[in-house]
């Protein structure tokens, strides 16, 4: 059996807290229709229970912002609104499924959580080939993990009640190019599978 990791991806207060300002462009709204906080935090549990670790992945910029580019659509905003800062209440992963001592945080700049990061090392070092991916946003970060980790051999699996996106049918999109690259399943599943 492969060993598999958690991973919660960009669960923070700027996109799924009702103060943070990203999450009012949907985000917020969506995660609470969703509960995926609420789920997340089952699934963290679950996997702290049975020893899979639990990687948590933020996006976020300098204060003075040297990461950021121009030329980007997505971000185009995030520099002139002062948002996601690194070390701030904004780029904090959310109180309910907050990370412990132990648990590795992994920056990143972009949408891909595999991009110029350490997350790809810290995998192979610890010999994992399954990825479990929960978290904000579904047609941003959480496709572009499937798709980076399914071209490094990786196993994915994506707990669709753990994901969400700024709008439903963003997320439907999504959901359905995942099928294609990812095993689609959900927490109940995944804590009823055990280990």
């Amino acid at each position: 059996m492969s060993k598999k990791a958690l991973l919660v991806l960009d669960v923070i207060n700027e996109l799924v807290h009702p103060e943070g300002s990203v999450g009012q462009d949907g985000f917020c709204e969506q995660a609470e229709k969703r509960h995926i906080l609420r789920n997340i935090q089952k699934v963290v549990s679950h996997a702290r229970e049975h020893a899979i670790p639990v990687y948590y992945v933020i996006v976020g910029f300098s204060e003075d912002y040297k990461e950021w580019s121009p030329n980007t659509k997505l971000f185009r905003e995030v520099k002139s609104k002062k948002q996601v800062v690194l070390g701030s209440w904004e780029t904090q992963v959310h109180e309910t499924v907050a990370p412990r001592e132990q648990e590795l945080i992994i920056t990143k700049h972009r949408i891909d959580p595999f991009y110029n990061t350490s997350l790809d090392l810290l995998l192979k070092v610890a010999g994992i080939e399954e990825l479990v991916l929960t978290g904000v946003s579904s047609e941003f970060v959480v496709l572009a993990t499937v798709l980076s980790a399914h071209d490094r051999d990786m196993k994915v699996t994506v707990l669709e009640d753990c994901i969400s996106s700024s709008d439903e049918y963003s997320h439907q999109c999504a959901t359905h190019i995942m099928t294609k690259l990812a095993e689609l399943s959900d927490s109940n599943q995944f804590v009823a599978i055990g280990q």
